[in-house]
């Protein structure tokens, strides 16, 4: 009986393991559907963070030439591009995310759909209340 009883609760914990928006995304443009670059999401004091770790399209030492402020002109390899989410239920908000396309942030809130634990959807909301979401692919 006690053998079951652990069967049991490793198998109702295993379902939960892929469901963690920590990990390394693949970026896809929901425009134009092109690969752009592999996002590192991680935790930092509680909050949910994602860097630039790899670019697809562009040269390792591209920099931000639409960025303002701090991230003007600096390399896209290394920079956060996601601040501070806070877990809510099922997903993280209350952050921001960064383009680097476009040098404007947003509101942004990341997810990731029951059944579809390899795919983080990713939703950039501007103040007006226009958002876009993006559907990232677990890489690792």
């Amino acid at each position: 009986m006690k053998y079951i009883i652990v069967l049991f609760s490793v198998l109702g914990f295993l379902p939960s393991i892929g469901q963690s928006v920590l990990g390394t995304w693949k970026t896809v443009d929901d425009r134009d559907g092109a690969e752009k670059s592999y996002v590192d999401v991680y935790e930092q004091k509680g909050m949910v963070y994602g860097k630039i770790t790899k670019l697809l399209k562009d040269p390792e030492d591209k920099t931000c030439d639409r960025c303002k402020g701090d991230r003007k002109d600096k390399p896209l390899m290394g920079m956060v591009v996601i601040e501070a989410l806070a877990k809510n239920q099922e997903q993280y908000n209350g952050g921001r995310i960064f383009d680097p396309v476009s040098g404007n942030d947003y509101g942004c809130s990341v997810w990731i759909e029951p059944g579809k634990p390899n795919e983080l959807k990713v939703r950039g909301k501007h103040w007006s209340g226009i958002y876009r979401t993006q559907t990232w692919y677990r890489v690792m």
